[in-house]
């Protein structure tokens, strides 16, 4: 059965550093070529951001295949070693704790050097060394009060109820919701989020909300500046606490015509229920990898020379989630890139076509997004469809921008005839 596994494990790695090589090898021709949506000199920045990005997470793949292996072949082991094999819920938690503390500790340096080196470089990254640290210890204290918290609440499923894989679904699933509902408090701990100015621009969006039939907790500039230099707006939270957030970067570079589009796309996303779609997705995920690792054989665990404790039971779960996860993610990246469709539809419905171009146009030249993606990338890991593809579905050729990377003069577009 470890055989078994580690052929698994070992087949979604090489498939995760073929289509990183792929990617990479594709920008890198691609960016060379003539340029579309921005400037020549625009175009080749992007690309450069794209394939240095896409380097770090190929040797990041790597480091996480290696420190599978050590956990399997030894790891465990070790770790209960250090924290004891009794299996109570409070080893459980101390067990899991230890073993995050581990993963954390060999992938820091890889977001390290994505922010500080990296984003550095491409002019993005706004964070001191200082605000770092802060962040880091927020998130620790989290992760360990909440975290631990569910952690313990899993054990003690495990330990004491036969089908434990039921119950934890359950309970996972559960806090999936919770989670939604409670991340407005959560991103408040981080940012500062002040309420959008009285004048013209608040009183457009809450008339495109009324008619969108959106009840919010308010309308909130976020402080996203101190820490990055990208564009961004989004819905947050679920039932009463949904409120309206834009970055602050967001306002200082679309004008108010263009922030409305923006805005009509997420309320799209509200109209048609995508975040539901996906709380459900996640639901099905999250049933079949608590249905497939609940029945895993405790002679597994001696293979690993582990006792087969609730802590380690948890730990082999969230170690091979992401297999699962990486098999399931075509499914979900088509429903949601059928879901942005839907939601740039009606964007341009109540925003204005013209303007929901603008701000896409905006969007990928400020946030160096390269426009292009190799088809494995795009099958695999887009949330998104290809911006070029959005553009079209809103009857926009991208080759009509200048090599500035703006609009055409005049501020006329010219769409293609569909016939």
């Amino acid at each position: 059965m470890l055989t078994t596994l580690m052929a698994v494990y070992t087949l979604y790695t090489l498939l995760r550093v073929y289509i990183s090589v792929m990617q990479i090898g594709y920008i890198n021709q691609e960016k060379r070529s003539e340029p579309v949506l921005m400037g020549a000199g625009r175009y080749l920045v992007s690309g450069n951001y794209a394939v240095a990005k896409e380097k770090v997470a190929l040797l990041s793949h790597l480091v996480e295949y290696l420190l599978f292996v050590w956990w399997v072949l030894g790891g465990f082991a070790w770790l209960q070693g250090m924290t004891g094999v009794e299996d109570t819920v409070g080893s459980a938690v101390v067990f899991l704790l230890g073993f995050f503390a581990v993963n954390y500790l060999v992938m820091l340096p890889f977001d390290l050097y994505t922010t500080f080196k990296i984003d550095e470089a491409f002019g993005f990254n706004k964070m001191t060394p200082r605000m770092y640290l802060i962040d880091t210890i927020k998130q620790m204290v989290l992760f360990a009060v909440i975290g631990g918290a569910v952690l313990g609440g899993l054990a003690w499923i495990i330990s004491r109820i036969d089908n434990w894989w039921l119950y934890g679904f359950a309970l996972l699933f559960s806090v999936v919701v919770a989670a939604n509902v409670l991340m407005p408090f959560f991103m408040g701990l981080f940012n500062k989020f002040t309420p959008l100015e009285e004048g013209d621009l608040r009183r457009a969006i809450e008339v495109m909300m009324e008619k969108a039939g959106l009840r919010s907790d308010g309308i909130f500039v976020m402080d996203a500046s101190k820490r990055s230099g990208k564009l961004n707006a989004f819905f947050g939270g679920l039932g009463k606490s949904k409120r309206v957030v834009l970055f602050d970067t967001l306002l200082e570079k679309l004008n108010d015509q263009e922030l409305l589009a923006v805005l009509g796309h997420e309320l799209g996303h509200f109209k048609h229920g995508d975040i539901w779609k996906n709380i459900a997705l996640v639901g099905v995920l999250l049933f079949v990898a608590f249905f497939f690792f609940g029945h895993l054989p405790d002679g597994l665990f001696a293979m690993m020379g582990a006792a087969p404790t609730a802590g380690v039971k948890i730990a082999v779960l969230l170690l091979l989630l992401p297999v699962l996860s990486f098999l399931f993610t075509p499914i979900m990246s088509y429903v949601s890139q059928h879901n942005e469709y839907a939601a740039d539809a009606y964007g341009s419905e109540v925003g204005g076509q013209n303007h929901l171009v603008s701000a896409l146009l905006k969007l990928v030249t400020e946030n160096k997004s390269f426009p292009k993606s190799h088809p494995l990338v795009i099958f695999f890991y887009h949330t998104h469809p290809p911006v070029l593809e959005r553009l079209k579905a809103l009857g926009f050729d991208g080759t009509l921008v200048d090599l500035d990377g703006e609009l055409p003069s005049g501020g006329i577009f010219e769409f293609i005839d569909h016939g």
